[in-house]
This record gives C-alpha cells, sequence and structure tokens, in this order.
C-alpha cells in the first residue's frame, strides 16, 4: 500500500470517526423536560389558586393544626427531577412514578417520619437512546436496582401556625438510595399548605462518585460531576 492510498484510508478514519462523534454528541445532547415546580408563584397564592388544586382558601386564611398534623401520602402528580450539567447545557430527567408519606407532628419534630419510594424505570429525558443508556449497566442498572428510595431521619422545626398558600422552609435530613448505595443528604425544601393538600419543593446535590458511578465523558461532551436532585411533590391525606 503506497503512501498516498495510506493517506486517503486515514482521512476516511477520521472522517468516520468524526461522524460517530458526531452523532453520539448529537444523540446525547438536548434538553426536553422543563422543571415544573408544585409551589405557586407569589402572583398565583395571592388569588388563592395553584396547581394542585384550584379550590384552595384565599391566601392568608389560618391553617390549624389539624389539618396539618396526621399522615400524608404523595399523590401521583408528583415528580422527582435529576439534573446533569454538561459542558453544552444542563439536562433535566424526570421521574413521575413516586411513593411514599409524610407524618406530620407541628409539636414534636422529632415524631416526624418521611420515606419516598421511585421507580428508576420510569425515568425519562425525552431522548430514550439517552435514557436506555443511562438506565443500562454502565450507570443505573435499572434492571438489577428498579428503585431508588429516601427515607427522612429528621425535619427540622416547623412554625405551630401556618397560613394558606404561604411557604414554610423546611430541611429534610436523611438517607438516599441509589443502585444499592446509600448517601446522606439534606434537602433544602418549601411546604405550603393549600387547598387541603401540602406541597413540597426541595432539592439537595450529589454526585456520581456517591453511587459508585463514573462521571460520564467523552472527546466531545464533558459532564459536571455533580447532578442536582429536586423533589416535587403533592401529598393528600
Amino acid at each position: 500500500m503506497n503512501k498516498k492510498t495510506i493517506a486517503i484510508v486515514a482521512a476516511g478514519v477520521v472522517i468516520a470517526l468524526a461522524i460517530t462523534a458526531f452523532t453520539l454528541l448529537n444523540n446525547s445532547l438536548g434538553n426536553n423536560v422543563e422543571i415544573e415546580s408544585v409551589i405557586p408563584t407569589q402572583d398565583t397564592a395571592s388569588n388563592g389558586t395553584n396547581t394542585a388544586n384550584t379550590e384552595a382558601a384565599p391566601a392568608g386564611t389560618a391553617v390549624t393544626a389539624e389539618q396539618l398534623n396526621g399522615a400524608w401520602s404523595i399523590a401521583d402528580t408528583s415528580k422527582v427531577y435529576w439534573s446533569v450539567t454538561t459542558s453544552q447545557e444542563t439536562v433535566n430527567f424526570v421521574d413521575p412514578s413516586v411513593t411514599g408519606t409524610w407524618n406530620v407532628n407541628l409539636d414534636d419534630a422529632s415524631a416526624m417520619t418521611g420515606e419516598g419510594t421511585v421507580e428508576m424505570s420510569a425515568l425519562d429525558s425525552g431522548n430514550g437512546q439517552r435514557d436506555e443508556h443511562v438506565k443500562g449497566e454502565d450507570f443505573l442498572s435499572a434492571a438489577e436496582f428498579p428503585q431508588s428510595t429516601f427515607e427522612v431521619e429528621s425535619f427540622s422545626e416547623l412554625p405551630a401556625e401556618w397560613t394558606e398558600g404561604t411557604a414554610v422552609p423546611v430541611q429534610l435530613t436523611g438517607t438516599m438510595t441509589v443502585k444499592g448505595i446509600e448517601k446522606e443528604v439534606t434537602f433544602d425544601s418549601q411546604a405550603v399548605y393549600s387547598g387541603g393538600q401540602l406541597m413540597l419543593s426541595g432539592t439537595t446535590t450529589v454526585t456520581f462518585a456517591d453511587f459508585g458511578l463514573t462521571n460520564p465523558h467523552s472527546i466531545v461532551l464533558d459532564t459536571e460531576n455533580e447532578l442536582e436532585v429536586r423533589l416535587e411533590l403533592v401529598l393528600s391525606k
């Protein structure tokens, strides 16, 4: 094989690699999921409506302890989001398959309990090829570890007096389990009572390494090591 032939073959290999890299990049790019908060905006709260229930009392109405205390269950309108930031953009994954409970006790925060379970097979970024790769053996191994969980070990103190539609800060500290690996995390959150429902919106940050995962990267795409996990929960008695 002469030098000219070798050069042509080499050029063809480079072009093929470039096309492959572009295809992989193109398939992994694109944020198709917008994060939707369950906490009503100020304008929405002021007229007594919210995204979860349009029959809320006027904002500012006092909420009794009897209304708040007790066992609450995560409704099927709840979602958990995972956000990954790459060198190109932030990609959101949403999981609408969330179940769990929150036992509220305004008199004793230490008596409160909470837990949630997410079905990892429902994880969705709006890109089927990317989703199957993320849920596959290289990353989440969803077939072997179908559920991720969060069990609350402590809540911050909640105020004794609430008002309809007004956000209350609350921290949830507990154990998140992903791919069978446990990690203590704290969700900085806000809770709102409106229309007979509790809405909880909270975020925490973890890393790929926390759960034994390798930070994904390629010759055309870098990914930050940190991921944001966001709870957007609606709870009903």
